[in-house]
């Protein structure tokens, strides 16, 4: 198995490493990385890993449980040509400048080229300490490792950029954590995965750079980022620094477009954890709208000022942009330029997200009104606890056909009942504001040519049937506590496909159950949950 798998360093060889190579807690100056080893765990068994990711790598099911993949991916049995290390970056932390973090539990083992010429990084998060872990452990809880590993591959099946998981393993290994920061420390299994992105380079590495006032290592490392993960933009230059700044805005805006429309809350949209290749970076207190609320936010050290709410992502998006432009400007040389992109960033972010949401409602070729539709229909979500996911799959079923005048509120209401939580609590005034907008709906698909089972098709491919419900991985999760892993493999397999109606998974395409409306894990978590 081993012969497969071919690791570069480019990353190494082409950027300055920290000279001390003892592995302590410090500051890290005038370099890229740290080389680290990954600490031995006492008994890594597989758990789950992904038959995609793995194929990537040409690796078959006998590789994959084999003892030596185990073994490797637990960071215990490395080859000769892995030189594992630990990067170096900054960052601000709910808006206020952090200073040097890097990678505290992640441990990069080298690239690999898979067979469509894609470089993947590979990484170990949970591997042990670095001298970024800033006296904490380095390693990772089962729980949080399967909400990581489970969402990572969820997001990339619902074809939202992301970082990937190639493997989930057991350590064997207790590790201590108050889950709520609230002084109850629990022992609790470790786990590893091995996670694995084109980069993992992230807005902190140049912030870190740009706030020492290292020039040269900040130039050095934006012409290597330019050049290792954007050759098409050409050798760097001053102009390529500006095409490459208005790429990574491009991205990021169409990956807060993406979680928009899927209702994804990464929860903390720290400037370290947003991806130079705009992808979803760093699963922590993540979590998934139940019912439409564009205040929710589910990490609890967000929770007075919920600034990394569903709704204000975009924004903050924009922010983290924004100190990046800034960490720019000695490759620039002034800061117009970098704010002249900046300036189309909402304009920009609007218009994809309006045009994302006709796709939702399946809408073809915008006419007057459409955008009121759309912003009244944010109000209308709001009005009671209505299901974001369910509703729009009960909207493609809606008939067009049928004469408005046969159409009565409780033919609307029925329409999507199934999305609704509390139906016998709606008010009459709920009700008819919801149904106001149902009906001005309908009259809005009349306007269309596309016929109800072509727009039901549509809709069906952007609006998904299963999203990875806080619910159902606190589930997987308390049954891997017992010992009983099926639940993984049952989501993982279930999220292969979460746009079409797999009538035999549909006990996991259920809105949330009261039980988990205020339990943790499904409603609210920890950074170091």
């Amino acid at each position: 198995m081993l012969q497969k798998l071919d690791f570069q360093n480019p990353f190494t060889t082409e950027l300055p490493a920290d000279g001390e190579l003892e592995n302590y807690n410090r500051l890290v100056e005038h370099a890229c990385y740290s080389w680290v080893t990954p600490s031995p765990v006492a008994q890594p068994q597989l758990i789950a890993y992904s038959t995609e990711m793995a194929a990537c790598f040409q690796l078959t099911e006998h590789d994959c449980r084999a003892e030596s993949f185990a073994q490797l991916f637990a960071g215990n049995q490395l080859p000769p040509t892995i030189k594992p290390y630990a990067t170096c970056y900054g960052g601000h932390q709910f808006g206020s400048w952090a200073g040097q973090l890097g990678d505290g539990r992640a441990i990069n083992l080298g690239e690999i080229i898979d067979r469509s010429g894609t470089p993947w990084t590979l990484q170990l998060k949970g591997a042990g300490p670095t001298p970024y872990s800033r006296h904490a452990d380095g390693r990772a809880v089962l729980r949080s490792s399967i909400r990581e590993f489970l969402c990572s591959e969820a997001m990339a099946h619902l074809g939202i950029p992301t970082t990937r998981a190639l493997s989930l393993i057991a350590t064997g290994d207790a590790v201590a954590r108050d889950m709520l920061y609230n002084g109850n420390t629990q022992m609790e299994p470790g786990a590893i995965v091995c996670r694995t992105a084109p980069s993992f380079t992230r807005f902190g590495q140049f912030q870190l750079f740009s706030k020492r006032n290292d020039v040269e290592l900040l130039k050095t490392f934006t012409d290597y980022t330019i050049n290792h993960d954007f050759p098409h933009l050409g050798a760097p230059s001053q102009a390529i620094y500006l095409q490459w700044f208005q790429e990574v805005v491009d991205t990021t805006i169409d990956l807060m477009v993406h979680w928009a429309r899927v209702g994804f809350v990464h929860g903390v949209m720290n400037t370290d954890n947003m991806s130079i290749l705009g992808l979803t970076l760093d699963y922590g207190p993540y979590g998934w709208l139940d019912d439409f609320n564009p205040d929710w936010t589910p990490n609890t050290t967000d929770r007075q000022t919920r600034r990394y709410r569903f709704g204000k992502q975009g924004e903050v998006a924009g922010w983290n942009l924004a100190r990046l432009a800034e960490s720019l400007i000695p490759l620039i040389g002034s800061k117009e330029p970098l704010q002249a992109i900046l300036n189309h960033y909402r304009s920009t972010y609007h218009a994809r997200w309006s045009a994302m949401m006709m796709q939702k409602l399946g809408l073809q070729n915008s006419i007057e009104g459409d955008q009121e539709l759309i912003e009244s229909l944010q109000s209308v979500l709001c009005l009671t606890e209505i299901d974001m996911t369910l509703f729009y799959r009960a909207l493609a079923k809606i008939e067009s056909h049928i004469p408005l005048e046969q159409q009565t509120h409780t033919m609307l209401m029925q329409s999507i009942h199934e999305a609704l939580y509390q139906p016998e609590q709606i008010t009459t005034k709920v009700e008819t504001a919801i149904c106001a907008w149902l009906t001005r709906y309908i009259e809005r698909l009349k306007q269309q040519p596309l016929h109800d089972v072509a727009r039901k098709i549509a809709m069906n491919q952007i609006n998904p049937k299963f999203i990875l419900r806080n619910y159902l991985t606190q589930q997987a999760i308390d049954a891997a506590y017992q010992g009983d892993y099926s639940m993984i493999e049952t989501l993982l397999q279930a999220m292969r496909n979460p746009y079409d109606e797999q009538p035999q998974q549909q006990s996991l395409a259920q809105k949330r159950p009261d039980w988990a409306k205020h339990r943790v894990g499904c409603s609210m978590l920890s950074c170091s949950s």
